[in-house]
């Protein structure tokens, strides 16, 4: 019997199934050195490595049973033999479940698909099963020889394939073209060696055969790197965290950093500060991990059962970060606070950060309360009811009301302009202001869409002024820098003012950037040529380049409500204001000051080269269609 057995695996060794649980148990410490979200699909690849593992230590206790030649241990033989193909069809089963996963199948396709799977292993095995005990499948006779007419194994390991070939086929308009590249490489490399094995009569290396997709689900799909100079994850592992550790009721401190300078596409935070980022997330805490919502933004999560004494933690820390970033001289914001279940139930912590990030000062740290979490609440309200005006589109959307400011002409002593000005009127909150809901459309890219709606309301107004016999020079519209960037934009305009060219003015705020400055002068220049009249707003607040002004064809130039208080603050600031306001007139451009509240205001600006006064003084912002009580009736 011996020599019979023995020359059918007289070319195996052991060491082709010892580096398939060598392999596997470096991935399980990768796995549990780095940082991986816990989905479905991880929990299915775990359990590949499991089964993988078992189907190499059984084949090595199926090999090493063989060549001991005892026929008492036949029974073994063959009852390894089937465990050994249990294992390795069930590899290819979660394989196909893993596909399913990845892919977005639909549920009950993804159903349809794991029964067809596991009947395949099922009945492959059960077959063989018979055959075997009915004497027509593998089966070791009294005198040692092997008798296999059919290797039903080979069978289903070339069905297995087709099946997975066909699912990745099916796939394709859901996973990422590469992804799908990756897979189908690590496909032929299996078969290939598999293939090669059988070429050889090598049997060492069947279970090797499925570390090759196991390597590629580890890379393509499971990799989530540190960042190795900075130590940090990214936002999806923190949204990963966070939900295991709701789901766990485990409590956590969390502390944003944000930086920035740093945080816009293309940047990168220097190394020095980097490397004291990772001293503060090292030295004060336990068990903390760092993320990295944004290339300026920092995120570390610690969880309260590995530091009770946290809050003596993060003073410490705190203390540490004010005396290193006295060095660095960088502007920065610290926001504060302890896990919420509410926010934790919906995964919107870096959401969270961000709102109140936004209304913070450079320089300062914020500590969460619960007035916060009532602002967000509001805010993700009003962003979910504008995501819903831009889906929609509706130019009559009831949700969006046109004010008016009435502008005085200094010329005809007459209110013959206006400037439009939009409001939200929502249902969970009434009137809304642009101040709290123009950065939240702004950030969310749906601007535009309130731009276009805010003009066709106007145009329509403008229309009902005329056929009532109403004079009325034009009407100004807010327009933000972000919206210039569409390349439909002028067409945009253009559509929906049509006739009403000539009195349509846009107003715009400058722009620090020079790209934006670019794109500006561009769209003022096509849209002028058009007969649009362009404002620029808010001149006098915090940044203005005179040489930018002067460059972009403005007609109107809206001195900032903060020049008409500092023009009465001193004799000095006066004339400042003053020469200013003499310089545009003398350049063709004429002055509106805004914001001008009392007969004071008024007559000095009336001094300072006023052409156009807005304010309170004359009155407050009023609905669209009470415009007509200040216009005068055409002549």
């Amino acid at each position: 019997m011996t020599q019979l057995i023995q020359t059918s695996f007289d070319n195996y060794t052991v060491s082709g199934d010892v580096a398939v649980i060598l392999i596997c148990a470096a991935i399980v410490i990768l796995l549990k050195t780095s940082y991986v979200s816990r989905t479905r699909s991880l929990r299915i690849f775990m359990n590949v490595i499991v089964s993988l593992v078992l189907a190499a230590g059984v084949s090595i206790a199926y090999h090493a049973v063989v060549s001991l030649d005892d026929p008492s241990l036949f029974g073994w033989i063959y009852f390894l033999r089937i465990f050994y193909q249990a294992m390795v069809f069930d590899v290819f089963f979660l394989f196909t479940l893993y596909l399913t996963e990845i892919s977005g199948m639909k549920r009950k396709q993804a159903k349809k698909t794991a029964i067809v799977s596991v009947s395949i292993m099922t009945v492959i095995i059960v077959f063989d099963v018979v055959r075997t005990l009915l004497g027509y499948g593998f089966r070791i006779s009294e005198d040692g020889t092997v008798v296999h007419k059919t290797n039903l194994f080979v069978v289903g390991y070339l069905i297995y394939v087709v099946l997975i070939v066909f699912l990745l086929y099916k796939a394709k308009s859901f996973l990422f073209r590469r992804v799908m590249y990756g897979f189908y490489g690590m496909m032929f490399l299996s078969v290939a060696l598999r293939v090669g094995q059988v070429a050889t009569e090598q049997s060492s290396l069947t279970t090797m055969t499925f570390v090759f997709p196991v390597i590629a689900m580890l890379y393509l799909i499971h990799s989530n790197p540190y960042n190795v100079t900075l130590g940090s994850v990214d936002v999806h592992a923190m949204e990963d965290m966070v939900r295991l550790m709701y789901a766990g009721g485990e409590d956590f401190v969390i502390s944003s950093l944000l930086l920035p300078e740093y945080d816009k596409e293309g940047s990168e935070i220097p190394d020095e500060i980097k490397a004291q980022v990772r001293k503060f997330s090292l030295d004060f805490f336990k068990s903390s991990v760092l993320f990295q919502i944004g290339p300026g933004h920092l995120v570390l999560i610690i969880p309260k059962r590995s530091n009770p004494d946290h809050r003596a933690g993060m003073d410490k820390m705190l203390e540490n970060f004010y005396i290193q970033f006295g060095r660095f001289r960088k502007s920065y914001k610290i926001v504060i606070g302890e896990s919420i279940d509410e926010i934790g139930e919906k995964n919107e912590y870096a959401s969270l950060i961000r709102s109140i990030e936004r209304d913070m000062e450079q320089n300062s740290v914020h500590r969460i309360v619960p007035a916060d979490i009532e602002r967000y609440n509001r805010a993700e309200y009003i962003l979910g009811e504008l995501y819903d005006i831009y889906k929609k589109r509706d130019a009559n959307d009831p949700r969006i009301l046109a004010y008016c400011q009435p502008v005085l002409n200094l010329k005809t002593s007459r209110f013959d302009s206006a400037e439009a000005l939009m409001r939200l009127n929502l249902a969970k909150t009434g009137i809304v202001l642009p101040d709290e809901f123009i950065p939240i459309a702004e950030e969310h890219g749906y601007i535009h869409v309130l731009t276009e709606i805010i003009l066709q309301k106007t145009c329509a107004e403008l229309k009902a002024l005329a056929d009532e016999g109403y004079y009325i020079r034009r009407i100004s519209v807010n327009v933000s820098v972000l919206e210039l960037k569409d390349e439909n934009f002028c067409g945009d305009l253009d559509r929906i003012i049509g006739d009403n060219s000539d009195r349509i003015a846009i107003e715009l705020t400058e722009s620090r950037s020079d790209e934006d400055f670019v794109i500006m002068k561009q769209k003022i220049e096509e849209l002028h040529e058009k007969g649009v009249q362009f404002y620029l707003d808010d001149f006098g607040t915090g940044y203005s380049n005179m040489e930018r002004i002067m460059e972009l064809p403005f007609d109107i130039i809206k001195f900032d409500r903060s020049l008409v208080v500092a023009s009465g603050a001193s004799e000095r600031s006066g004339r400042i204001v003053d020469n200013l306001a003499h310089m545009f007139e003398d350049m063709g451009y004429l002055v509106l000051y805004e914001g001008v509240e009392s007969d004071g205001d008024v007559d000095r600006c009336r001094e300072m080269s006023a052409s156009y006064l807005q304010g309170f003084r004359y009155s407050r912002p009023v609905p669209i269609e009470q415009l007509k009580d200040f216009l005068p009736r055409s002549v």
